[in-house]
């Protein structure tokens, strides 16, 4: 007998706990299952695979309870801080569904908030899903709505703004509403998790409960909050703009890149550098953004041809070059006659783009290149994408491009 007539015959569905003899007695959560295995989710959380046979039986003990997306009520907690909660999806907000085996968004941004019962024990939630999408299907579009989404809550007397966001783009995210956003009222968080919240590893749980302590400062800047460790010790309050993924699995992925994070949060809060303090104005945003600018990862053998074709239909182009800012000398003449702004960064990500060192740095310069310090590539894409949103005078966008506005530029490389 294989798993599909098996589970026909007992009447069992993915999403049912049930009890499976074979040779032994397994208890878990049915899951999808091909040929003669039976994959179960474990109360651990961890899936098995058991091999069945002719004697093989299942009993359903329990039939799975269908997510309805009904709203459940928040309780006041007076004198408590007001946490806005604004899930864009990814995978803090995902939870397994059984007919595939595979995570899917939350239905409601209550099931978030209710998944961690310390949030909704400590602070006044408001939660709302603006978007169910995996981080990798953000755009600027998505940016925008975000970022007015975020000014309204400030604007209502948020005490923080906590972001449920996908790890993969959370950066880019993170840097777009940074340049959006002004006179900040309250933090604004972003937190993600690398292990979805069916997992006994799940960093969801302690990413949320970190990121909500810091409405209990008066810190104002957009900020990223992850795992500062593999283990559940303490977490880093990392810039919006400095921050970013370095690996595509451990909870402790985030880092900053040039420099140190702007905190650490354990049972209290400890600021390692200064920070931008909460504004009595009204939060704003200025959302105009050109989305036709790209992002070039330079490598050995670039085709011409193909770069001319890039910056030709481009309203602007970010460079990731080689070592202190550098690409290849067939490309220098293409890039004089370039009309577009061209933004040099390193694909090395520590360290500063020094054009001044090489004849093929002066070259570029002379050809016009603008050189943007230590400023991440992905965060230069974004900013050129704001700047040239307000203005297309060139000298502006230099002047723009090169000055620090939220913290993506150090005014000195900082060394360990």
């Amino acid at each position: 007998m294989n798993a599909k007539d098996l589970i026909k015959k007992s009447k069992a569905d993915f999403g049912d706990e049930i009890e499976l003899f074979s040779k032994k007695i397994y208890t878990g959560v049915l899951m999808p299952s091909h040929n003669n295995i039976i994959t179960l989710k474990l109360k651990n959380g961890y899936n098995i695979g058991v091999k069945i046979d002719g004697s093989s039986k299942i009993r359903v003990i329990k039939k799975k309870q269908e997510k309805t997306g009904i709203l459940r009520n928040i309780k006041h907690l007076k004198g408590r801080p007001v946490i806005s909660l604004i899930s864009t999806g990814g995978t803090i907000a995902s939870y397994v569904d059984y007919r595939t085996g595979a995570v899917h968004p939350a239905l409601t941004a209550e099931e978030i908030a209710f998944s961690v019962p310390e949030l909704t024990e400590k602070y006044n939630v408001k939660a709302k899903v603006l978007f169910s999408i995996l981080s990798e299907d953000m755009k600027a579009g998505h940016w925008k709505k975000l970022a007015k989404e975020i000014a309204k809550e400030l604007n209502s007397g948020a005490d923080a703004v906590v972001i449920p966001h996908g790890t993969d783009t959370m950066g880019y995210t993170s840097a777009a509403v940074s340049f959006m956003l002004k006179n900040l009222t309250a933090p604004v968080i972003l937190a993600g998790s690398q292990r979805s919240s069916d997992r006994p590893s799940s960093d969801a749980s302690m990413n949320l409960l970190s990121s909500a302590k810091l409405a209990e400062t008066d810190l104002a800047e957009v900020v990223v909050v992850m795992h500062g460790e593999t283990s559940d010790t303490y977490s880093l309050i990392h810039r919006g703009t400095r921050v970013r993924k370095m690996h595509s699995s451990k909870r402790d992925a985030f880092k900053t890149i040039n420099g140190k994070p702007i905190g650490r949060i354990d049972e209290t809060i400890t600021f390692f550098q200064d920070y931008r303090k909460k504004s009595n104005d009204k939060t704003i945003v200025n959302d105009r953004m050109e989305e036709k600018v790209a992002l070039i990862y330079f490598f050995p053998g670039l085709i011409p041809e193909f770069f001319d074709y890039i910056l030709k239909n481009n309203k602007g182009v970010v460079i990731a070059g080689t070592g202190l800012g550098h690409v290849s000398s067939d490309l220098i003449e293409i890039i004089r006659n370039a009309k577009i702004p061209i933004v040099m960064t390193s694909q090395c990500l520590n360290g500063r783009v020094n054009m001044n060192v090489y004849s093929t740095g002066r070259d570029l310069l002379s050809a016009g290149v603008i050189p943007v310090e230590d400023m991440l590539p992905e965060t230069a894409w974004v900013k050129l994408m704001y700047v040239l949103g307000q203005t297309t005078k060139m000298e502006e966008i230099r002047k723009m491009m090169t000055e620090n506005m939220v913290g993506e530029i150090s005014p000195r490389t900082m060394v360990d």
